[in-house]
């Protein structure tokens, strides 16, 4: 039979330099050297999370990972996290071939400053205009990112922005991410016009994820419908929503949030402190979660895809799922439309 699938994956591939334009998401404390390097191995496209990791250990981790792949990788930078500015002085020695800006969105000299260390910038994009400004400050692709997904979310579905940005982005490769679990949607994906696809959710439940049991099994008994975002109580703190398996960390986090308020009432903290200790704040619980297996106070971050995961399995047989997965929904649809 035929492949359908590598006409599909071409741009994607081309642009990323794998053998399957399949993404595993950059998860903070989730997305470390091994994981990287085995979804790299497995003729994926691995990210390395920076989250708000010191920048000596976040260039050891590179180190590390150029050591167990040979084959392209990623590392992603977060535009609100406390240590973003050493980050991005940290570039030039770090020499990359793929810097993604997740978080926030950069600015055009921000972008600029990665592209000059050699690298190729991916910018996420949870809105129309967000994305069209990413490509005119220069982004080499753009990362659609729905609500459905996991961590930092923006507030627009994935269904809504196919149609706004997708449909009309062609100058450069469009990822697309947000409740994708299957090889049969992300089949529809690439036929819509999608360069690849990011997955964060179902390789958090890998076996190489080096992620605590308590935590892993928390996603196994999960409904799509217990991953919800944070909501944001007042403008004047401005926070990214952030989407996690519901617990006492949720709660934890609005009281955060009002207590915050009142500082800046008070004038105790200024709105950027005050947006540092919000980050500080789901580094330490995702920590929680993730290293010491606090399914109850720690951060459960999680995708709505969590309700369509039920098992943990090795890399290679989730990339050999959906690839599968994809081969055979794009036979089928040949076989509707001759």
């Amino acid at each position: 039979m035929a492949s359908l699938s590598d006409k599909l994956f071409k741009r994607g591939s081309d642009f990323l330099g794998v053998k399957y334009p399949i993404i595993c998401g950059a998860m903070t404390w989730v997305s470390e050297p091994k994981l990287v390097s085995v979804v790299s191995n497995a003729g994926g496209f691995g990210c390395l999370a920076g989250g708000n990791t010191p920048p000596e250990i976040l260039k050891r981790q590179v180190e590390e990972t150029k050591k167990l792949t040979k084959n392209p990788f990623g590392v992603n930078v977060i535009t609100i996290a406390p240590a973003y500015r050493q980050h991005l002085e940290l570039l030039p020695d770090l020499k990359l071939p793929y810097v993604i800006f997740a978080g926030g969105f950069p600015d055009k000299k921000e972008i600029q400053t990665a592209k000059d260390t050699g690298a190729k910038v991916i910018c996420f994009a949870s809105t129309d205009s967000i994305a069209k400004r990413m490509v005119r400050y220069g982004a080499d692709a753009i990362m659609l990112e729905g609500m459905e997904a996991g961590g930092h979310v923006g507030h627009v579905s994935l269904v809504v922005l196919l149609q706004q940005v997708l449909f009309e982005i062609n100058e450069v490769p469009v990822f697309v991410a947000g409740g994708l679990a299957t090889g049969k949607l992300c089949a529809h994906m690439l036929l819509m016009g999608a360069s690849g696809v990011q997955l964060g959710t179902r390789f958090a439940m890998a076996e190489e994820c080096l992620a605590h049991p308590k935590f892993k099994q928390k996603f196994i008994q999960a409904n799509a419908r217990d991953a919800i975002a944070t909501p944001q109580f007042d403008s004047r703190l401005p926070v990214v929503a952030v989407r996690a398996l519901k617990n006492k960390g949720m709660e934890e986090f609005s009281k955060l949030q009002l207590s915050l308020l009142k500082q800046l009432e008070e004038g105790t903290v200024n709105r950027n402190e005050a947006q540092h200790k919000v980050e500080e704040y789901w580094m330490g619980a995702l920590r929680k979660a993730v290293q010491d297996g606090d399914i109850d106070y720690g951060s459960l971050m999680a995708g709505q895809s969590v309700g369509l995961i039920n098992k943990s399995e090795t890399v290679e047989l989730i990339i050999k799922d959906l690839t599968t997965g994809i081969e055979t929904e794009l036979q089928n649809v040949k076989k509707i439309l001759d």
